[in-house]
């Protein structure tokens, strides 16, 4: 009898969170998105920051690493089902955060995001108490409004782009924005709902067996990268629209520019959903967001 067939090798159970899994939990590459539309909001107030900095940067720190890290390992916990099946090698599923421990960490964040949002004054601290609500309502039961390939893309566009936005105005600003920057800060929210639901192509057969009604997997791949495509480039027309009837052509021509190249993008999406996701995700949504801060410039001098 040989050695090794004597020898039992026994899985390593462990009772503290391996620190590098702790840091894919909360997932750094999804905290720009809403650390750049804070600064978007910043920009379009039409306000210097000079003497506010402080505030600047504690807001692009919560809207990034605390409170979208939180989201991000709330989400995790509540999904550790799904990700058995998509991803098992995802640091809950694979045991490198034992335990309860992911909860734990979701929660501590939650606490951690709501002391720092109140160093933000009462805006700050009302945009911290939503954003905390729409991260939970969803992740988990009883709301979990992730089951919708309606609902659910749509709270976390408007959770990671306009929410932030509206807050980084008013927090430099203290006081409520314009209603020309709510109205732009809405439409790139809804525009994030396509960009939303092409993060679900990854997630196609663990959503499908365990229930969740994403749109790639009730409308199929095909028809959901349309729907993500014109729910994208539809809020941006009409933002275009309206920097002209603002009297910003110039920005408006800026935006369209960045609409023009993500409109070639899409037509690279749309001939191989599943396989061109990923590489759409790192092109297309640079010019999205680019949009983004053009018309927060356009934003400086408009009905402030």
């Amino acid at each position: 009898m040989s050695v090794t067939s004597d020898l039992q090798i026994e899985p390593v159970i462990r009772r503290w969170p391996e620190p590098r899994a702790m840091l894919r939990l909360i997932k750094p590459v999804t905290w720009f998105p809403p650390m750049w539309a804070y600064l978007c909001g910043v920009v379009s107030s039409g306000i210097s920051p000079s003497g506010q900095w402080f505030f600047v940067v504690l807001g692009v720190v919560l809207a990034g690493p605390i409170v979208c890290g939180m989201s991000q390992a709330a989400n995790d916990w509540c999904d550790r089902h799904v990700d058995a099946i998509n991803e098992p090698d995802r640091p809950i599923p694979s045991g490198r955060i034992p335990g309860r421990w992911g909860l734990y960490i979701a929660l501590a964040m939650t606490v951690l995001g709501l002391a720092v949002g109140y160093q933000l004054g009462p805006w700050g601290f009302g945009a911290t108490l939503l954003a905390v609500a729409a991260a939970w309502a969803y992740s988990a039961e009883p709301i979990r409004a992730k089951k919708s390939g309606w609902w659910g893309p749509g709270l976390c566009g408007l959770a990671y782009e306009t929410l932030p936005w509206i807050t980084g105005a008013a927090v430099v600003a203290a006081g409520a924005p314009s209603p020309q920057v709510i109205v732009i800060a809405v439409l790139y929210g809804i525009g994030a709902h396509g960009i939303m639901t092409l993060n679900d192509f990854k997630a196609i057969e663990g959503d499908r067996a365990t229930g969740l009604r994403s749109l790639p997997v009730t409308l199929g791949p095909a028809r959901a990268a349309q729907v993500a495509c014109w729910i994208m480039a539809v809020p941006q027309v009409i933002v275009i629209g309206l920097l002209t009837y603002w009297g910003k052509p110039g920005f408006a021509l800026g935006v369209m520019a960045m609409l023009a190249v993500q409109l070639g993008a899409m037509r690279v999406l749309l001939r191989d959903p599943e396989g061109k996701t990923p590489w759409y995700q790192g092109m297309g949504i640079l010019f999205y967001i680019s949009g983004m801060m053009i018309s927060a410039v356009a934003l400086r001098s408009i009905g402030g």
